[in-house]
């Protein structure tokens, strides 16, 4: 008997809209994942701190202050009450670390989603660093035609000024033409 395919049970445009850049990684806060899989950022950092060894720093990170506020005024998250500490975030393997620490249903099914949405921005930027390199092959040939419509543009106004500047005569011809 084959499985039924899961349905999302989250848009997943909220989903993306919840994964950031930071450090070079894409991340998503941990207040976000612990909203998604339905429990408290405090349980969900508690099993992170039960579990060190399964979170290392490229897994997950604490971010500084400085990436906090930049990250608070870019998703414009209210300043009044709040957190204690600064954020944790998780890279795509600390996510799937995750799920071996969180193991409601709800959890489950939220990280399945959110793996497939990372595999699916891999894919995209794969396919999109390829059309970079054919549209810079592009540029190249067109800054060869620029160079070469240059000089012809130069050899023609060689042209145009030697045809200005009189010509010497050869040959016998009466003055009085």
């Amino acid at each position: 008997m084959t499985a039924k395919p899961m349905l999302p049970i989250i848009p997943d445009n909220i989903l993306v809209n919840k994964i950031y850049e930071l450090r070079g990684h894409k991340v998503m806060l941990d207040s976000d994942l612990a909203e998604l899989y339905g429990v408290e950022t405090k349980r969900l950092n508690e099993q992170v701190s039960r579990n060190p060894d399964r979170f290392p720093a490229d897994f997950m990170f604490q971010l500084t202050k400085e990436e906090w506020l930049n990250l608070k005024s870019q998703i414009a998250t209210s300043s009044w009450g709040g957190r204690r500490k600064l954020p944790h975030v998780f890279t795509e393997h600390g996510i799937l670390m995750l799920s071996s620490v969180l193991s409601s249903k709800q959890a489950i099914q939220v990280n399945i989603q959110i793996v497939r949405i990372f595999s699916r921005i891999r894919r995209l930027l794969s396919e999109n660093t390829e059309l970079k390199l054919e549209i810079e092959e592009i540029k190249k040939k067109l800054s060869n035609h620029d160079k070469n419509i240059e000089l012809v543009f130069g050899y023609l106004d060689q042209l145009i000024e030697k045809k200005n500047t009189p010509r010497k005569r050869i040959g016998y011809m009466p003055d009085e033409l």
